[in-house]
């Protein structure tokens, strides 16, 4: 629906990177494969993952088997990196890609960092590694051979990257460094899965500025591939451990040592630090960690789907209690029951909310990598700005919402492990901790986002939601909810005019910032829902309810009319703390916190 129907898709299959290749029909074939690989191979997996985990054992992870299969799978279908390589005439753009990642999230969250950082890493490499980097890595990184990671954070060093003491120590030879130092958290950082890993790593080379201006981007594999390009000298790399985790149990997250031995060699991308001390690795490593924040959006959706669909079947066999509107009836499935169907609908809702900010963001993504018109890739740059961190925190923050509503649905029962919703919680929570807090997107989104070009880019981007209202506000059926709308429109722009004079009280932007997040998202969650009802009515309209297709459309109704008319209101209480102001929590002693 959402590629076919909504979307405008046609806008990127008309570019050169893929005219006269694929067609929107070709789509179902495509994602219709990738959802039966999901469940056939990936899903299989999942299991496996979470009771036996990936194991360390004498400075090796050993991963299950089935973990193995279902990433062969992926890569070996043509899902994985080769659709970051420009010269792979296959490669799918990537708001389909997303749509197929969603099916493979969902059905084993904990293979996820082994093949998806894969194609980051190889994406930066590309962009900005010179030609003998690309001809040594990216044939073996797109194929799946090898396989990439992120390597920012140190003991020392977590969200305040610019900390990090890992060292590069320049040698004779251009462009190469002997690397040491410690980094910690790295998904995938080891495995048994692969033949070789490469690692993209921040470091500081000698003499560089401090803080994040002075840090590099280097390669470092973890063999030294040999003249035949196939994995030579071990690089002085090595994993002295692996996280033990509420939830990914199966996905290796390494503590790694560089260059104990003194040997460990990394290749910097891009130029060395100048007179200044400036380094380059930042800027380089902030294009992967986007396209990881929107991963983590789609992670936490993906997961909510995989458990609502779960709670859904749940509430259709589960007989308990009577119906409100017929209790003589006997006893009936609990999904009858109002405020189950309430909690089927909050989930359903976020969940179709949260996969059309995503999905119509990587068609944006498409739209600035291979669109010639300069007006729309303009366009593109003002929207892929403000979603970023919205779908990153509001998308992780709601999932882990619909997730313990699911959980809730199931009783008792939902907190056993018998059943799978407890592990898909357990494996949600990390999705607004990583690649950033969803306080650091907050942040992002208000501290810089809002204000970038004196607010320019935000105030376009509030104005394409104000003009979708304006002409469609009269259509027959939605009257009410876009009078409510409207209302929230209303209620938002005040809350943005009350913000920006609080905000000039130092520590009140933190304080509030999240919460304002959460409230544009809630903004921009109505309008889609909005829009996506509007084309789902006339299909209505033109079906008839006896069509098989009527229930999926009035789904995509009903969950515009709720959530324009439950959530989006919610809005209106953040407008009343705004005004009152309250700095309790930044002006209590810590004190009190010990008591």
């Amino acid at each position: 629906f959402i590629l076919k129907e909504w979307l405008d898709m046609n806008q990127v299959l008309d570019t050169e990177r893929f005219k006269g290749g694929y067609s929107l029909d070709d789509f179902d074939f495509i994602l219709d494969n990738g959802l039966k690989g999901a469940k056939e191979v990936v899903a299989v997996s999942c299991e496996d993952s979470d009771t036996i985990g990936a194991r360390f054992d004498n400075g090796k992870v050993i991963t299950p088997q089935s973990s193995k299969d279902a990433y062969y799978f992926i890569v070996n279908n043509g899902f994985a990196a080769t659709n970051v390589d420009p010269d792979d005439e296959s490669a799918l753009p990537m708001a389909v890609v997303w749509a197929l990642y969603e099916y493979f999230i969902a059905a084993n969250p904990s293979i996820q960092t082994i093949w998806l950082a894969n194609s980051g890493a190889a994406g930066l490499i590309r962009d900005f590694g010179n030609e003998e980097l690309k001809k040594t890595y990216l044939p073996k990184m797109y194929s799946g051979e090898w396989t990439g990671t992120m390597d920012l954070t140190e003991p020392q060093a977590g969200s305040d990257v610019g900390d990090a003491t890992t060292k590069a120590i320049p040698t004779d030879e251009p462009g190469v460094y002997l690397i040491k130092g410690t980094k910690c958290f790295i998904s995938g950082g080891e495995q048994d899965i692969t033949e070789n890993i490469v690692h993209l790593t921040l470091a500081r080379v000698e003499g560089a500025a401090s803080g994040t201006r002075g840090l590099s981007l280097f390669v470092i594999p973890k063999y030294l591939p040999d003249a035949n390009g196939n994995p030579g000298e071990w690089n002085d790399i090595n994993c002295s451990g692996i996280e033990h985790k509420l939830g990914h149990k199966g996905s290796p997250t390494c503590v790694i040592n560089y260059g104990e031995e003194g040997k460990c060699k990394g290749f910097i991308l891009g130029k060395a630090p100048g007179e200044d001390g400036t380094g380059q690795g930042m800027a380089q490593m902030f294009k992967m960690m986007n396209e990881e924040r929107l991963m983590s959006g789609i992670s936490g959706y993906a997961l909510a789907a995989s458990a609502y669909h779960n709670a859904v079947q749940y509430a259709s066999e589960r007989i308990q209690g009577r119906a409100t509107a017929n209790p003589k009836a006997g006893r009936c499935a609990i999904v009858k029951h109002e405020d189950i169907k309430r909690m089927l609908m909050f989930q359903k809702s976020h969940i179709e909310a949260s996969r059309a900010m995503a999905l119509s963001t990587f068609r944006w993504v498409d739209i600035q990598n291979y669109s010639n018109d300069p007006e729309l890739r303009q366009q593109a740059a003002v929207f892929l700005e403000i979603n970023t961190p919205i779908i990153k925190a509001y998308c992780s923050d709601m999932a882990l919402q619909s997730i313990s509503e699911a959980l809730q649905i199931y009783g008792g029962y939902g907190f056993s492990e018998e059943y799978p919703v407890a592990a898909i919680y357990r494996d949600a929570r990390i999705y607004p901790i990583w690649e950033g807090t969803n306080y650091i997107q907050s942040m992002d989104l208000v501290g810089r986002k809002m204000t970038m070009k004196k607010g320019q880019i935000f105030g376009a981007w509030v104005q394409h939601i104000k003009d979708f209202v304006e002409a469609n506000k009269n259509v027959a059926g939605f009257e009410k909810e876009f009078a409510t709308y409207i209302d929230s429109l209303k209620t938002y722009d005040e809350i943005l005019k009350t913000a920006l004079g609080l905000f000039a009280t130092p520590g009140m932007a933190q304080l509030y910032a999240t919460r304002l997040l959460h409230a544009t998202g809630k903004v921009w969650a109505g309008k889609l829902l909005l829009e996506m009802a509007l084309i789902a009515q006339k299909k209505i309209d033109e079906l008839g309810k006896e069509h098989y297709d009527y229930a999926f459309y009035a789904g995509k109704v009903a969950s515009a009319r709720f959530f324009v008319k439950n959530v989006v209101p919610e809005i209106a209480g953040l407008l009343e703390v705004l005004k009152n102001a309250d700095a309790t929590a930044i002006e209590v002693e810590e004190e009190v916190f010990f008591v």
